[in-house]
């Protein structure tokens, strides 16, 4: 039987929860030549370094193929941080 849209956004926010929820950012930076060459990536995506050594990129999709950019807001401002 398929899983219905919310079972499965359900799984997903837990995961991200799990995963995410209370960490700290201690750096950001954008990937260096190497780590986007041993991802196989054309393209330097900005990561996220929290303090406990977990991080986190932006892909272009699901199965890694590329670095992706990362879009946000603020209360006044709309982010952008591109691919290099």
């Amino acid at each position: 039987m398929a899983k219905k849209e919310e079972e499965i956004n359900k799984e997903w926010e837990d995961y991200a929860n799990t995963h995410l929820k209370g960490k700290t950012v201690e750096l950001a930076r954008y990937m260096t030549k190497e780590e986007a060459d041993n991802m196989g990536w054309y393209h330097r995506p900005v990561v996220l370094q929290f303090t406990d050594g977990t991080v986190l990129y932006p892909s272009s999709d699901d199965e890694g193929n590329n670095a992706g950019a990362l879009f946000g807001q603020t209360k006044t401002e709309e982010l952008t941080f591109p691919v290099l």
